[in-house]
This record gives structure tokens, sequence and C-alpha cells, in this order.
């Protein structure tokens, strides 16, 4: 009787090895499938295939556009959900605007970065789905805040980078673009820090 309480033990034992054993293979199996240069993010895709084009003048101007194309999709994305969800009417034409001039602004970038033979992303980045689900979580009052909120953030960031590249980037008619959207993005910042305003008050 103790012998076989012994064998179904150790039969046991020797089953839960090696299922065990084909699970720490398996994940290994699936991050060697991740991690063998091929991403799945569309910003690194992109920036992947610029850096294996282009020499380093050329890769900062890639890079910049890479990073417009990601600004552009978000703010069409999160404008959409804002129009979806927000509770005051300014929020929602907040977010009308945005999609609006920022789907016009990245066609105008599509059609530039493909006079450069330039690869930027065509569908929202990692980072962009991570933020609208971060929106998305919020409702009422808290969503028209947050939106403002990041509304006010990004275009001061954006704001930024766009001036950077008016003044640095290599190639002229990249920095004669990337002058042209500032006058845009300083309305929207001034838009979104009134809408910013305006939730603060309603939620006092």
């Amino acid at each position: 009787m103790k012998r076989s309480i012994h064998k179904t033990g150790f039969h046991l034992f020797t089953v839960a090895f090696f299922y065990c054993s084909f699970l720490l293979l398996a994940a290994i199996g699936f991050a060697s499938c991740n991690s063998d240069g091929k991403n799945t993010d569309t910003k690194e895709v992109a920036e992947d295939k610029n850096e294996a084009k282009f020499d380093k003048p050329k890769q900062d101007d890639a890079a910049f556009l890479v990073s417009a194309a990601e600004i552009n999709l978000e703010e069409i994305d999160l404008g959409n959900l804002a129009q979806q969800k927000a509770t005051m009417p300014e929020v929602k034409e907040l977010g009308k605007m945005m999609q609006t001039e920022h789907s016009k602004a990245l066609s105008d970038l599509q059609a530039l970065a493909a006079k450069k033979q330039i690869t930027i992303p065509s569908s929202p980045t990692e980072k962009n789905i991570d933020t609208k689900k971060d929106l998305n979580d919020k409702t009422g009052m808290d969503f028209d805040k947050k939106y403002c909120d990041m509304m006010v953030d990004g275009h001061k960031q954006a704001i930024d980078k766009f001036e950077k590249a008016a003044s640095n980037a290599n190639d002229e008619e990249v920095r004669t673009w990337a002058k042209s959207m500032l006058p845009s993005l300083r309305t929207h910042l001034e838009h979104s820090i009134t809408c910013q305003k305006n939730c603060e008050k309603s939620k006092m």
C-alpha cells in the first residue's frame, strides 16, 4: 500500500514537473517571438524603416515627422471620443475642432512624408491606444476635465517640438511645414486652456 502511494506521488510530481517545464518553454518561445526584431508598435515600425534608409541628419527629420504623426493620430482619436462622451458643449466643440483640424494636418503631413520617402505611422501607436483607454475610463465631468488637461499638456509639448523643428530641421520643407503648423497649435492650446478653466469652475 505504501509503495502504491509512493508511486502515485512520484507520478503526480513527474506530471507537474513536465507541465511546468512546458509552460516555461512556451513563455520563452512567446518572448522570443516578440523580441526577434519584429516590432508591432506602428511608431517603432516606422522608426526602424527610417533608420534603415537614412543617415543621421535625415533620421532626425524623419523622427520629427513620426512624432508629428503620432500627435495628429492621438488628437483625432481623442477628439472623436470627446464628441461622444463629453458633458459640456464647449468640450464637445473642442473635440470637434481637434478632430477636424488634426485630420487636415495629418493629410498634409502624409503628403510631405511621401514626398520625402519618410515612413510615418498610419494607425494609432501603442502610446495613442493607452492614452485613449485612460481617457475612456473617465465619465461625466471627470471625463471633460481629463480631456481638457490632456489637450493643454499635449499641445504645450507639441508646440515645443514644432518650434524646435521649425528652427532646426535639416530639410527646408520640413522646417516650413513645422512653422506653418504653429499658429493652429497655439490656437488649440488657447481653446484648451479656456475649456480647462470652465471645467474647473463647473466642478467647484
